[in-house]
């Protein structure tokens, strides 16, 4: 039994690794940090797998779904990139270098619980996004596997089974760690680059040697569409079709905390990691941009318009037919290989940034188990999911597609519309203006996106769903946490505490009144209060006893820091202090009082009529209620040793 006791402390010392700085009053933490942080052009290959690994099925698409127009709707997508996104998410960077993303510069505009819900209405959508890339992108890996003339038919039929292995190698990737995965993932994306390039360059130069076929290209053009403006207003309408183009971005800012900053970076100006990400997004965005453009152009004009409909060779595969076609069965069997693993590792970048978001907001917001904030636990629940999601979709790469589209686009909408906000307050009326515009362009690429496939609407409203059930139930499970990470006493009150010595120190709790100045009225209710208290409980050195107020500020928040006053008021001395919860406040400062005197203090209540449950409620939306049991059962919590826990006394 001892050995296989010590086993699992040990695999639970390995899956935990990493998990948190504990504070000394409470158990919540602050999202870990990284393992090793990385230089930036690295971090960028780990997100540019999935970036980068659409080039495996966008120029296709594109063709497929603007035709002649293909190179100009990717143009418009690649201006929209280049002047839209990429300014967007630089200033997200810039506001969010810790890897929160645009969802903290939204948090912060709404407060208290109306906040708390939109973040996690979003985190439904990044949820949807992440996920669905990882199965997404594993299902198109497999796709390409069987639908492969040199693989035997043995696989045909056993789509799911494939993804689901490829999406169990995945997770046991990132089980090793962060590290692992952007080595591979440099070696992936250097290789795919370079193999796409070849197949580009190839296909550029055939067009450049062959005249006909840009003359054939621009009689068919000028045939469809006679008029220029016609054309544009058409290219104009389409893109939004290419919108899969756009991913990379929320993933590119979420992964911050991976780069390696500079020397004099500090956690409050960590302006070398914001350099650094400025960076990954304008490399990033200009790689894809030139491989978008020449893809499409080389696609459009050499790929026979049959070729690419469904159930053409073509179809989803265009750079691979070309491969083939052009450089050989040699050259086109190792770019399938290439293909099939940076979309199985795509999966890789958006496990990264759930690794990365998901700690930063559902512990803080006390939605989430004390595992959450280990990465090891996370990735063996995210893993789990995507085989959820794998078997629900039948590993079908089209019925996920809306999804994922939803998910990418909502989340640049959001961005966008944070940046225009945060650019209102903080810069001149052009640049928010120039902002507003991107906003609009995202919104109604949304829109247009949603309006066509409106399942992805759906599906992520099962993710949010999800989400917010989770999140309350784990919030209602941790109710009786104590969640202070730190109090302070100013010296008033540390004298206050002094000049009790040397008895336990007597608490009396009082609920302070709204606009409450020094007044008559006021001392004659601390008057009442202690008289009652002395009588209820026969407190002995009633000349000792102590008041103290807890005044509630964002009763949403999970965690708080407590910063205690002393006041004198009049005859009265009086702890004051500021929390979210008062009953977490009380106990928090009562175990400090203990460590501070060595001795258990005593706390004295009045019991509150009304129904309990209702009470129950007012605690979890209010920090209020029934304060009295509350406290101490987050004592009985926090502290198993009767002999040195506080007393609660209730009359």
């Amino acid at each position: 039994m001892g050995v296989i006791e010590s086993g699992r402390h040990r695999v639970g010392g390995w899956l935990l690794q990493g998990e948190g700085r504990r504070s000394r009053q409470g158990p919540h933490t602050h999202p870990p940090e990284p393992e090793k942080r990385h230089p930036w052009w690295r971090v960028m290959c780990l997100t540019g797998v999935d970036y980068f690994s659409t080039l495996g099925y966008q120029p296709g698409i594109a063709a497929l779904a603007a035709g002649v127009l293909s190179p100009l709707a990717t143009v418009v997508l690649v201006l929209v990139t280049l002047l839209g996104a990429l300014p967007v998410y630089r200033r997200v960077a810039r506001e969010s270098p810790r890897g929160e993303g645009s969802i903290a510069m939204l948090e912060r505009l709404l407060p208290f619980w109306r906040g708390k819900v939109f973040v996690l209405v979003l985190l439904g959508f990044a949820a949807t996004d992440f996920l669905i890339t990882m199965t997404l992108s594993a299902a198109d890996a497999t796709a390409h596997v069987v639908e492969n003339p040199l693989v035997p038919q043995l696989f045909d039929g056993h789509n799911v089974g494939i993804t689901l292995f490829l999406l169990a190698l995945l997770g046991a990737v990132f089980l090793a760690g962060f590290g692992e995965a952007i080595r591979i993932a440099v070696v992936l994306v250097a290789v795919y680059l370079g193999l796409n390039a070849v197949v580009i360059v190839d296909g550029l130069w055939r067009i450049a040697t062959e005249p006909n076929v840009v003359a054939d290209w621009t009689r068919l053009l000028e045939l469809q569409y006679p008029n220029p403006f016609l054309a544009v207003a058409v290219a104009l309408v389409v893109f939004p079709k290419l919108a899969l183009g756009l991913s990379g971005f929320e993933t590119g800012v979420s992964v911050m905390p991976l780069i390696k900053g500079g020397p004099d970076d500090t956690e409050q100006r960590p302006a070398g990691r914001i350099a650094g990400a400025r960076k990954l997004l304008t490399t990033a965005a200009l790689i894809m941009s030139t491989f978008l453009v020449t893809s499409s152009v080389v696609v459009t004009l050499l790929v026979p318009a049959p070729e690419l409909a469904p159930g053409g060779p073509a179809n989803g595969r265009a750079l691979a037919y070309l491969a083939h076609e052009y450089l050989g069965p040699a050259f086109g069997t190792v770019y399938d290989l290439s293909t099939i693993v940076i979309l199985w590792f795509a999966g890789a970048s958006a496990m990264a940034g759930l690794l990365n978001l998901v700690p930063r907001y559902l512990p803080r917001y006390g939605m989430a188990p004390h595992w959450a904030r280990a990465v090891r636990p996370l990735v063996l629940v995210v893993t789990a999911i995507a085989f959820l999601v794998t078997v629900l979709f039948d590993a079908d790469v089209d019925a996920q597609g809306g999804a994922y589209a939803t998910g990418v686009l909502v989340l640049m909408t959001s961005a966008a519309i944070a940046v225009a906000l945060s650019a209102r307050r903080k810069s001149s009326r052009k640049i928010f203006a120039g902002f507003a515009v991107v906003s609009l362009v995202f919104v109604y690429t949304t829109v247009l996106n949603i309006a066509e496939r409106p399942e992805g609407v759906k599906i992520a409203a099962c993710f949010i769903v999800g989400i917010l059930v989770v999140s309350f139930a784990s919030r209602v499970v941790r109710a009786f946490e104590l969640r202070v990470t730190g109090v302070e006493l100013d010296d008033t009150a540390r004298g206050f505490l002094d000049s009790c010595a040397p008895g336990p120190v007597r608490l009396v709790a009082h609920e302070p009144r709204p606009g409450e100045a020094s007044s008559p009225a006021r001392d004659e209710e601390y008057r009442e209060k202690l008289a009652e208290e002395r009588e209820d409980h026969n407190i002995p050195d009633p000349d000792k006893v102590l008041l103290v107020e807890v005044r509630i500020t964002d009763p949403s928040e999970f965690e708080t820091s407590l910063n205690v006053v002393g006041e004198q008021r009049g005859p009265y001395r009086v702890l004051c202090t500021e929390a979210p919860s008062a009953p977490n406040a009380i106990a928090a400062l009562l175990m400090t009082i203990r460590d501070l005197t060595g001795k258990p203090p005593h706390v004295y209540f009045d019991w509150t009529e009304g129904n309990p449950v209702l009470h129950l409620l007012r605690y979890l939306f209010t920090g209020q209620g029934e304060v009295a049991p509350v406290t101490r059962e987050i004592l009985r919590e926090a502290e198993p040793d009767l002999r040195r826990r506080p007393a609660v006394h209730v009359g």
